[in-house]
């Protein structure tokens, strides 16, 4: 049986390596496709990823908002801070250690804005407001990076781009969208 997945990831039983087969089973009161093991019964459950994202705002630069260009992606998209959390870490304190790794730019407060569906990527976002100081260089895995007054923002209607637009509402500016690329990464 093949049945179409977000990002599957798995194909082998991490239990015994067995080659992982689509298998529909009881669950929860109804029929559930997912990719399963048929030596030994394990479950590749393929739930969605946790994802740290940033509205970092530069106290010391007049309130401007940090925006950076990752360096594995094409064009000239300009979009948060994001990283993963770390095991033993709270959110809050992941999401201003991946400000201060990416950027340099040391945490002073962070505010959940919100949570997100990424369906694409398989993840959910937890997006902060973070406020920060210092002076930027960035991590090698930043090209480089804008600095933006909030009225001049410009969003985009996927993951983190809601979660901007949702800071901006919040701070009374009505959001601007732009159409962006099918293709690029959030």
């Amino acid at each position: 049986m093949n049945a179409p997945g977000p990002r599957e990831g798995a194909r082998f039983c991490m239990a015994c390596g067995t080659a992982l087969q689509w298998l529909t089973r009881e669950e929860d009161g109804g029929p559930k496709a997912r990719l399963r093991c048929t030596a030994c019964g394990w479950t590749h459950w393929n739930n969605p990823t946790p994802v740290l994202a940033a509205v970092v705002e530069c106290t010391d630069q007049g309130g401007q908002v940090l925006l950076a260009r990752n360096a594995a992606w094409p064009g000239r998209m300009f979009a948060l801070i994001t990283g993963f959390m770390e095991a033993g870490e709270t959110a809050e304190e992941g999401i201003a250690r991946e400000v201060l790794e990416e950027t340099a730019l040391v945490a002073h407060s962070t505010a959940l804005i919100g949570v997100y569906d990424f369906q694409r990527m398989n993840q959910v976002i937890l997006a902060y407001h973070v406020q920060a100081t210092g002076q930027v260089r960035l991590s090698p895995e930043l090209a480089e990076y804008r600095l933006y007054a909030p009225q001049a923002l410009r969003c985009w209607q996927a993951g983190t781009g809601l979660a901007l637009a949702d800071w901006l509402r919040r701070r009374g500016i009505e959001p601007r969208f732009i159409d962006a690329p099918a293709a690029r990464p959030e």
